[in-house]
């Protein structure tokens, strides 16, 4: 190892990670940064397993950071998808109301996306609704002309090519085990090395909270992983989808419930649901490990979220076992659609944020112990979101670390 010496480290090779790394040596140009991943490539959990939607900012509670930085992400992703030919397509969406009932939440995303300055929504009739989804069968719909498509693996492996180019260092394969501090300098122990730095940022996503206790401080939240199962149609079925398909959600939950996107390299996906993951990384049903488990069933927020939630977990949970009743869902929005019609897809696993009183973490948090910045909570829309929270990190860093110039500030030498 030639040099184990940095002014800053960032733990998480996911895109969050990967574009506060950009953003810091934007800001920063003579900073020696240091990113280091786990997995032996980038981008390989919730930013490598997403549906790769370039979200509108239609669902965020005006003046949310959600909101803020969807809409402001939205435009910088597209640009950047532009400027360095990265592939994308701006198709379009629909929520579509089946249930009277739904009406009002309908409504009411419609004064959110106005309030958020989303050009082109509109409010449809059932007619106007099957006009742009032909087999869709929403009785009133929402039109949302901004929303697309891209490949954020593409888009994480770009930003890593940016960081390199402007003097920054990406390890993979590089676990961190502990952090440690002495006097000025923060010792990262990892599976490659120790390396010391001034400064940490902690972008671990699925792991966050545990990095943050590695660090000396307690998390007051926990990480529960929600695992999301998809199917893809069939191709001679696929012209049931001309775009992105949505339901409108249910407030109490942070989930958007079952729905149809087409990728960017081609296909329809259908889902995905959302279960309680055993592991952390449990991509299959069958995915298990003791630690996660007895993590999540050891938190008392646990419980809480369970007693408020069963009977949709349960929902859920049934769903992910009986492919007719995942089907029964999905035919609210596509009556057409049949099980014959859905082969197997992949998955992703969600870190969620859980509070003590049992209250999922809704919004983007971030908390600092020392010299260390924790990005303790960030769900969809993270990846659509990227540049502008990259940003806002590196603001957060500058201004907690009273970071002014780096010039002529060598990492301190540990005792």
């Amino acid at each position: 190892m030639s040099d184990a010496r940095f002014d800053m480290v960032v733990i998480g090779g996911g895109i969050i990670g990967l574009s506060s790394a950009m953003a810091l040596l934007q800001q920063f140009p003579d900073l020696r940064l240091l990113l280091i991943e786990k997995e032996g490539s980038l981008a390989q959990h919730q930013t490598g397993h997403n549906s790769g939607v370039i979200h509108s900012g239609i669902y965020y509670k005006p003046g949310s950071i959600k909101a803020q930085t969807c809409v402001t992400g939205r435009d910088a992703m597209v640009q950047f998808c532009v400027e360095h030919s990265i592939p994308y397509e701006i198709c379009g969406k629909v929520i579509a109301a089946t249930v009277p009932a739904e009406f009002p939440r309908l409504e009411e995303l419609h004064r959110r996306g106005v309030a958020n300055g989303i050009p082109g929504i509109r409010l449809l009739s059932g007619d106007e609704l099957r006009e742009i989804e032909p087999h869709c069968a929403g009785l009133k719909g929402l039109f949302v002309p901004t929303t697309g498509i891209t490949d954020y693996k593409a888009v994480s492996l770009k930003y890593a090519e940016i960081i390199v180019s402007r003097g920054g260092t990406v390890r993979t394969g590089c676990k961190a085990l502990g952090i440690r501090r002495d006097g000025p300098v923060t010792a990262v122990e990892t599976t490659a090395g120790v390396f010391q730095t001034r400064w940490l940022v902690n972008c671990a996503g699925l792991h966050s909270d545990r990095v943050s206790r590695l660090a000396g401080r307690e998390a007051d939240i926990r990480i529960v992983p929600f695992r999301g199962e998809y199917y893809d149609i069939v191709p001679a079925r696929q012209y049931l989808v001309k775009s992105l398909i949505y339901p409108v959600p249910d407030p109490q939950f942070p989930f958007l419930g079952v729905h149809f996107t087409r990728g960017i390299h081609g296909g329809v996906h259908a889902g995905p649901n959302a279960v309680l993951a055993l592991k952390r990384e449990g991509y299959k049903r069958t995915d298990f490990s003791l630690r996660d488990a007895f993590a999540e069933v050891g938190y008392s927020g646990f419980w809480r979220m369970a007693a408020k939630h069963w009977q949709t977990g349960f929902g859920e949970l049934y769903r992910s076992f009986n492919k007719r009743a995942f089907v029964k869902a999905l035919q609210r929005l596509l009556p057409e659609i049949q099980a014959d019609d859905l082969r197997d897809g992949g998955s992703g696993v969600r870190a969620q944020a859980l509070q003590r009183d049992g209250s999922f973490v809704d919004d983007f948090q971030f908390a600092r112990s020392e010299n260390a910045l924790h990005v303790c909570n960030v769900p969809s829309p993270a990846a659509t979101a990227s540049i502008p929270i990259g940003q806002a990190i590196a603001k957060m860093a500058q201004e907690s670390f009273d970071i002014t110039t780096v010039r002529s500030l060598p990492v301190a030498t540990a005792n």
